[in-house]
């Protein structure tokens, strides 16, 4: 490197280009403006920034909205629904029954009429009090149809007990048939009921709780708890036990059903 004479001054010192230079002429070019606007935050980068934030808010949003529960509430109605559909089932298969049950009955158990026509009526007051549901929630008809179906069953229950007086009956192959399936549908009948109120108390605790809750009061307001099956009227009570070994001389025999009325005791003098 050469010192400048006094002569010539510092300004024509010869200066070689070096990286510094470089840099400064790749900045003066398109790309390295391209690259001062996106230091300086340009409409180009602004546009892309918000193209990804909606892009993960339209994958974020759904994600959390299911980990917080918000499909819930649909999802367990609709369980709830379907096992009061089973319950429905049930109650249509024993009330399918029924006739032929009192037909099989009637042919022996002539004088028992009372109990064949209230078992008959029974059945059409089951039948004819209908809910459907969209009605799960409304209390009044819910207790009219329970205790509908409460009724035939207590009535079924004093047709039943019928056959004890009756040995042909108790014998005959379609009367022990149509016992045994009404038997088994009534089982099926207290299984569904518990499923469905198994499905009910799941459902309404999911409209109580947090985060659910907060689903409920907003997107799903029309969403009201079901009502669940309870226990008939005097089912608390315990059943009476007696043990009649022999008969009582306070108290004549029964008369067996079909049997002429016992003449009259003669007059003492």
């Amino acid at each position: 490197m050469r010192f400048p004479s006094p002569s010539r001054g510092w300004g024509a010192l010869p200066v070689s280009p070096g990286p510094g230079a470089a840099s400064l002429a790749t900045l003066d070019s398109p790309p390295g403006r391209a690259l001062r606007g996106v230091a300086s935050g340009s409409p180009l980068v602004t546009n892309l920034f918000g193209r990804v934030l909606r892009a993960l808010a339209v994958i974020i949003v759904p994600l959390a909205l299911v980990g917080c529960g918000v499909n819930d509430i649909p999802t367990k109605q609709e369980t709830a629904k379907a096992r009061w559909a089973d319950v429905q089932a049930d109650y249509q298969r024993r009330a399918d029954l029924i006739p032929n049950l009192v037909a099989t009955v009637q042919g022996y158990a002539q004088q028992e009429r009372t109990v064949l026509v209230e078992v008959t009526s029974a059945r059409a007051r089951a039948t004819s009090v209908n809910i459907n549901a969209d009605q799960l929630n409304d209390p009044a008809a819910f207790q009219r149809f329970q205790q509908a179906q409460d009724q035939l069953s207590a009535s079924l229950g004093r047709l039943l007990a019928v056959s004890e007086a009756y040995p042909d009956l108790k014998s005959n192959q379609n009367f022990l048939a149509l016992q045994s399936q009404l038997e088994g549908t009534e089982n099926r009948i207290a299984i569904a009921r518990r499923d469905y109120n198994e499905a009910v108390r799941d459902y309404n605790t999911t409209l109580r709780v947090f985060p659910t809750s907060l689903w409920a009061g907003t997107f799903y307001r029309s969403a009201k708890p079901m009502q669940l099956f309870t226990a008939s009227e005097g089912a608390q009570t315990a059943p009476t036990v007696r043990f009649d070994l022999g008969p009582s001389s306070a108290t004549p025999p029964a008369a067996a059903p079909g049997s002429p009325p016992p003449a009259p005791n003669a007059a003492t003098p």
